[in-house]
């Protein structure tokens, strides 16, 4: 064999001239000079940058990659030349198919990059080519990257083997809620193809599932514009009955493997706007920039509305009527339709399918063009014409953050008369967010900020209350008390949530605390009466339970009977306590009188 030295440095000294690229680093080292040679990863593999590629990405384990090698041994004999046989090979990344230990040094390679490449002398055994290797013979090999298909196990198991041999334009990928176009044609192993989509594509939404059930899960790991070749076993295409279930894929056997070539051309983003998915939003276009009309803005859309499956009831800003405008969050339109178009950019186009708890319920709406039925669903198609989002704190001065805050504040307490709990906290929520205690107020407007802070947090607390979430109200209430510790409202209302959630150590803790301050509050002797009588049937319960619970040991103890008849003397003359009470009727209510509308 001739000793063919491999390709010299100086062969792409031209490159030296180059700026080095950022981005090229081997662990935390700086990055690699042409010319210069090192050790990777302390594996006794030496790698020498003979080239540079471009780009930033290199291969991974399980890729296919396209490369030219020359092996040669230190004196330059050359035992193996992809460049002789005159075209490069391809093979996967892991598998040792060129030498071991090779592949830990191609996938620190760049597309394009030429690297020499020194196995240590115990790798030459595992060499493919290794007949004409002198044994424990260090062997180097120049390669070049030319490409490589980045493969991906989908499932993990190697049950979908999808290579992607065209990458997509964005970096976006469908979610099981989207609808996606896809392309695609479906071969068996002896390559006769038993399924094929029109050249337009087939569109379907990702959670209906299309053609075998493994498909979704490819779709999902798939961008916008990719093309892929795919494998799938049996169990994620058709299994062991085959494709006798659909008429149109009968001549699929049973437990076919399926090749497939797909190519995802476009997908509509479907979003769950109430969580429950029963306000679905698909956007048909795009808006424009990253900015929603949020709560609280003013809104300009046109829509056509319609019963689903049914006839078209309202059309605005079509057809010569105008556009609607309203302010999104004050119930001047369905909950569906506020709540889809508060999530929408400015120029963004829609369809918005609504359920009929987040639509008309279940009466009749009359509209000139037609009547919605009694618990229909209803689908608008919505175009964002424009919004003026609410301005934030940060966009207003002092005296116009006190001002907000106070508007926010009696909007809320107008909820609260209307027994719009959820909506009221809301607005206290925002009415505190305006006069946070982030140290610009000056001394005067510190007093009214933290005024308006301690009045929403109590009608929060309030609101909370008559939602029984106990927690909140508590959270709220504490929050008064660190800045008020003797606020009577403030002990009042975490005492009543602490009896709901059975905390009764510290809200008689908080009832005393409040008589101190008050002792003459006929809201709080109520609840402490309601605090005792809660408390003398919890001390009966935990008796009787004691009572049951060493029965059996001690049934027949003169002690255990003297000990009872005792408790249930007790217990009687506690009994007659609770009788010479007053019988004052409890206050159950969430707010002392007047507090949430004149606070």
């Amino acid at each position: 064999m001739g000793a063919e030295k491999a390709t010299d440095v100086s062969d792409f000294e031209d490159e030296d001239d180059l700026d080095e690229e950022p981005g090229e680093v081997i662990e935390s080292a700086p990055p690699q000079k042409v010319g210069e040679e090192r050790e990777l990863n302390n594996s006794r593999l030496k790698k020498k940058l003979l080239k540079r590629g471009h780009g930033w990405e290199t291969p991974e384990f399980n890729d296919e990659v396209t490369v030219h090698y020359v092996g040669t041994l230190l004196d330059g004999t050359k035992f193996d030349s992809t460049r002789d046989r005159g075209e490069p090979v391809t093979f996967t990344v892991g598998q040792a198919q060129v030498a071991a230990g090779l592949d830990h040094g191609i996938i620190t390679m760049k597309m394009g990059e030429v690297a020499l490449f020194t196995l240590p002398a115990e790798s030459s055994n595992e060499v493919g080519n290794s007949g004409s290797i002198p044994p424990n013979s260090v062997v180097q090999f120049e390669v070049e990257l030319i490409s490589w298909i980045k493969v991906v196990d989908v499932c993990k198991d190697g049950g979908i083997i999808k290579k992607i041999m065209e990458k997509g334009n964005r970096n976006e990928r469908p979610c099981d809620l989207d609808e996606v176009l896809v392309k695609y044609r479906v071969t068996l192993i002896d390559g006769i193809t038993v399924a094929e989509t029109s050249e337009e594509g087939f569109e379907f939404r990702m959670d209906d599932g299309h053609l075998f059930p493994g498909l979704p899960k490819v779709i999902m790991t798939m961008e916008r514009g990719e093309k892929a070749k795919l494998i799938v076993q049996p169990q994620y295409a058709f299994g062991e009955k085959g494709g006798e279930a659909e008429s149109r894929l009968d001549s699929i056997p049973p437990n076919s493997v399926l090749h497939v070539d797909i190519e995802l051309v476009s997908f509509k983003p479907v979003i769950n706007v109430t969580g429950d998915s029963k306000v679905l939003k698909k956007i048909l276009r795009e808006g424009e920039g990253s900015v929603t009309a949020n709560e609280g803005a003013i809104v300009t859309i046109s829509y056509v509305a319609k019963v689903e499956d049914g006839p078209i009831f309202e059309k605005k800003g079509i057809d010569e009527t105008k556009p609607l405008e309203f302010i999104t969050d004050e119930e001047q339109v369905i909950v569906g339709l506020d709540r889809a178009v508060a999530t929408m950019k400015k120029g963004e186009k829609a369809i918005v399918s609504i359920h009929p708890d987040y639509a008309f319920g279940s009466i009749e709406a009359r509209f000139d063009l037609a009547t919605v039925p009694p618990g229909s669903s209803v689908v608008y198609e919505v175009d964002m014409v424009d919004f003026i989002k609410e301005k934030g704190p940060w966009e207003l001065n002092n005296s116009e953050k006190i001002e907000a805050a106070g508007k926010k504040k009696e909007e809320g307490n107008l909820l609260f008369k209307n027994g719009k709990f959820q909506r009221a906290g809301k607005k206290y929520d925002k009415a505190v967010d305006y006069v946070s205690e982030d140290g610009s107020f000056g001394d005067d407007e510190q007093k009214l900020a933290k005024a308006l802070r301690v009045s929403c947090w109590l009608n929060g607390a309030a609101c909370s209350l008559k939602l029984d979430n106990f927690s909140e109200a508590i959270k709220l209430c504490s929050q008064v008390l660190d800045v008020e510790f003797r606020n009577v409202k403030a002990l009042y209302r975490r005492a009543q949530a602490c009896i709901e959630t059975g905390d009764y150590i510290l809200a008689d803790v908080d009832i005393k605390q409040a008589l101190e301050a008050d002792p003459q509050n006929r809201e709080v002797k109520q609840l402490q009466r309601k605090l005792k009588q809660l408390q003398l049937e919890s001390d009966k319960r935990d008796a009787k339970l004691y009572a049951n619970m060493f029965a059996h040991k001690e049934k027949d103890s003169p002690v255990v009977t003297k000990r009872l008849k005792v408790e249930k003397s007790n217990d009687e003359r506690k009994d007659e306590e609770v009788t010479r009470m007053e019988e004052d009727k409890v206050a159950d209510s969430a707010a002392p009188p007047d507090d949430v509308i004149n606070d």
